[in-house]
């Protein structure tokens, strides 16, 4: 078949069929997906094969004319058919068409070999799913994250090929819509046994992987260069501009040794170039003559990233030194919420006050300031008070490999931090000299773990002040040799599976006197079981996706003004399920800060929530069933700051809410629908915050009848950082 053999259509023709049919059939039949730009599949259509496919239009129009507006059961059969027609049509006008176009211009010599070239170059994928496999490939999860992402509930795999046959399923189902790439980033050497579950013929479907090494099991393969000099240079001068007044051959001089220690690597450029920008042509020379008095890999010719990267870390301050090692304690690629990195230093290097972590705050931006992680904003928060779940903490996987090292390199009786990878039930050899100059201790096991722990019972970490858990199984059990650990401080359990996961043996911490801080994610617990711990010494609780079962009331007989004598945090984020909390927690007296936050489900706070005397701030936000406060929340004597923004549901505050002296700000935003009391007129000094449809409904016209009232809107942002970093 040839091109002669296609009718002459023209683009305008071709135009207007696709606007009657879409004029034609989506009047009734909206689509659940909008409509492809670019072509998934390509076919030459003869003459018959265009009539049959305009008979096959016109017959669905007709069908479609006769379907009455309460036959719902009719509106998914025909939704499908309407997108396949609207898919073809449009594969004809973007593909077939313009090679019509030069056909009549005379190019008459187009082989179908030239043809198939030109259709590949202008092929798009309609499904494109991107997957991060890194150092610890776990195939059962990334199947579920798949599943997950098309719509499927989470499902548990027993081993690799019930996995691999699901993802086989999947794919042939998505093909049906048009052909699928899975990008599978970063494979490391070795990884064989991972990639053959991907490797399975099936039309329309295709892999591409990137390694930094050569995969020999893979035909086609191309070799990514470093920059050449020019775009290195370039790169240089976009992230660390020419000093002013800087003599130009002094500066090239020192801009071709920088670029000689890069070695034409984007990342080193970047982490070498961002501390000196804006800065003096003094500070220059002095960042590039520190290098050769250390380590130097300006003779190297080919040095390892690594090495370009080692100077970097040595010009660190000692205490900056410390956090960035402790960053290699997180999985790779794992995204932080500060609060987590912050709540361990201010317990492993701090005085333990919350006052301190804004010092570690400062720490944080430092080292992004130097380029060697990455801070992500969520929110508007200014982290006035502390509050930091609105803000990511993320680091590439080679500067995580730089944090390793150095720690590696540290003296073996100077060695404050251990990370322990468990894979299945393969517990790693530890020397008795490495479990007692552990202060930071990490532990990461698999999907395929246990929880038996045998082989680790008997071991004791003396000195151990913060312990990071990361889990990916259904059911855990917290470890017994916790008991050996009576300096720990701080305990952080992160789970990376596809659903909570069922936590026990909790009693475990029951013994630690020195614990502070507990903060769990992603777990399936009971208030109950943190009750029954009675851990006097504890300041803070933070439970982050968690899920609670039935709230219980019944506290057995425990005096929560003894048992948490000492709480002065709670943090509950993203706990979907929520509907209340349980009536104890007004028996906390000693809370301070209260966030309960994106907990979409949660309709009502405890009548009893006036008697924490003690609390100077309430957090609420984005808690959209909540539609009222508690009479009860006038009694806050020591109220300073209400966080109501995007309480969507909020219909009034409490009467009496003009009786909170100290009450210095309230976080309004999107709250235009709430009625405001008349007391809150005796609010004096008030800072307001919220969007300009809440400032003019609610509280312009109180500008003249209270004292130094300052009402400060907030233009509406979008933050996308949200949708991209969700946990």
């Amino acid at each position: 078949m040839n091109l002669t053999s296609i009718y002459k259509l023209n683009s305008s023709n071709c135009k207007a069929s696709v606007r009657y049919i879409r004029s034609s059939l989506l009047f009734k039949f909206p689509l659940q997906r909008s409509f492809p730009r670019q072509p998934h599949s390509v076919s030459l259509l003869t003459p018959s094969s265009c009539e049959n496919k305009s008979f096959d239009t016109y017959q669905v129009v007709e069908e479609c004319k006769s379907v009455k507006k309460w036959e719902i059961h009719l509106k998914h059969y025909y939704t499908r058919r309407v997108y396949k027609i609207n898919k073809k049509m449009l594969d004809f006008c973007q593909i077939q068409v313009p090679l019509i176009l030069l056909r009549n211009q005379g190019k008459h010599s187009l082989t179908l070999e030239a043809i198939n070239i030109c259709i590949r170059t202008i092929y798009k994928f309609n499904h494109i799913f991107y997957s991060l496999v890194s150092g610890t490939p776990n195939f059962r999860k990334i199947v579920q994250n798949l599943l997950q992402h098309n719509g499927y509930e989470a499902v548990t795999f027993e081993n690799d090929p019930q996995a691999a046959n699901a993802l086989i399923d999947l794919i042939e189902e998505l093909t049906e819509d048009g052909p699928v790439l899975l990008v599978l980033d970063d494979v490391w050497l070795g990884a064989d046994d991972f990639l053959k579950y991907f490797r399975f013929k099936l039309p329309g479907y295709k892999i591409l992987v990137t390694s930094r090494s050569d995969l020999p099991s893979f035909d086609y393969t191309y070799p990514l260069q470093p920059l050449n000099e020019k775009d290195a240079k370039a790169l240089l001068l976009h992230v660390a501009p020419r000093p002013y007044n800087a003599p130009q051959a002094e500066y090239e001089e020192l801009l071709q040794k920088i670029l000689k220690r890069c070695s034409g690597l984007p990342l080193v450029i970047e982490v070498v170039g961002v501390p000196l920008k804006g800065k003096p042509l003094y500070y220059w020379k002095g960042q590039v003559g520190s290098w050769s008095e250390g380590k130097t890999i300006l003779r190297n010719p080919r040095p390892s990233v690594l090495e370009c990267l080692e100077p970097s870390f040595t010009a660190l301050e000692p205490h900056l030194k410390d956090c960035f090692m402790d960053m290699g304690s997180f999985l790779e690629d794992q995204k932080i919420r500060a609060s987590v990195i912050i709540d361990i230093w201010v317990e492993l290097y701090g005085k333990g006050t919350p006052d301190s972590s804004f010092e570690y705050m400062k720490y944080l931006h430092d080292l992004a300031s130097q380029n060697l992680l990455r801070l992500i904003p969520l929110g508007r928060n200014d982290h006035e008070d502390c509050f930091y779940n609105e803000l990511l903490v993320t680091q590439h996987d080679i500067l995580r490999e730089l944090a390793i090292h150095e720690s590696k390199s540290e003296a073996v009786l100077e060695r404050k931090r251990l990370s322990l990878v468990i894979q299945g039930d393969d517990y790693p050899d530890l020397s008795l000299s490495k479990r007692e100059s552990t202060r930071f201790l990490s532990v990461s096991t698999d999907d395929l773990f246990s929880s038996s722990w045998e082989e680790m019972d008997s071991f004791q970490f003396p000195n151990v002040e913060a312990l990071l858990l990361n889990i990916s199984s259904s059911n855990y059990a917290l470890p017994r040799f916790i008991d050996t650990m009576q300096k720990l401080k701080v305990v952080i359990i992160i789970n990376h599976g596809p659903g909570p996961a069922i936590l026990t043996n909790l009693s475990c911490l029951s013994s630690l006197k020195k614990l502070k801080r507990i903060r769990l994610e992603k777990v399936s617990i009971s208030f109950l079981d943190i009750l029954k711990l009675q851990l006097g010494s504890l300041k803070k609780l933070s439970l982050f996706m968690c899920c609670f079962g039935e709230v219980s009331h019944d506290k057995n007989e425990i005096d929560v003004s003894k048992a948490l004598s000492s709480l002065q945090e709670m943090d509950l984020d993203y706990c979907y399920v929520l509907e209340k909390l349980p009536n104890w927690i007004s028996e906390a007296v000693s809370l301070e800060k209260l966030s309960i936050t994106n907990c979409n489900k949660l309709s009502m706070l405890p009548k009893a929530i006036g008697n924490l005397s003690k609390l100077e701030v309430l957090r609420l936000s984005s808690c959209i069933s909540l539609s009222e406060l508690p009479e009860t929340t006038a009694r806050l004597n020591n109220l300073q700051f209400l966080d109501l923004s995007d309480c969507l549901g909020l219909r009034k505050l409490p009467l009496e809410i003009g009786r909170l002296e100290k009450l210095k700000k309230i976080s309004m935003n999107k709250c235009w629908k709430c009625e405001l009391p008349d007391s809150v007129r005796n609010l004096e000094n008030l800072e307001v915050k919220c969007d300009e449809e809440t400032a003019v409904v609610l509280w312009k016209l109180l500008k003249l009848k209270m004292r130094n009232l300052d009402v400060q809107v907030e233009e509406t942002e979008h933050n996308l950082n949200l949708l991209r970093h969700c946990h």
